[in-house]
């Protein structure tokens, strides 16, 4: 049996790999009072997005976990979203 003979795997998709986007020369640094920044990282019911889905490093997930607690301190970012929209009834 040859190498030609041999079946073929076809993978399904091309798995590229995550960067963290507060790493790097050019990367911003993270700031509580960049609510713009972080209110990419908290989902539409106002949690903290993981970083599996964000790709943001185990390191900077831990400061941008506390820059996002201090901002809702703060009263600049929600701790909840309790608009009209997502309330069921």
């Amino acid at each position: 049996m040859s190498a030609a003979d041999a079946p073929t795997v076809k993978r399904p998709f091309f798995k590229r790999k995550k960067t963290c986007p507060f790493s790097g020369p050019h990367a911003k640094p993270i700031d509580w009072k960049d609510v713009r920044t972080l209110s990419r990282f908290i989902s539409e019911r106002g949690k903290i997005v993981p970083s599996r889905i964000t790709a943001v490093s185990q390191k900077k997930q831990r400061e941008l976990a506390k820059a996002i607690k201090r901002a809702r301190y703060m009263g600049l970012l929600p701790y909840v979203n309790t608009s009209q929209d997502n309330k069921k009834r």
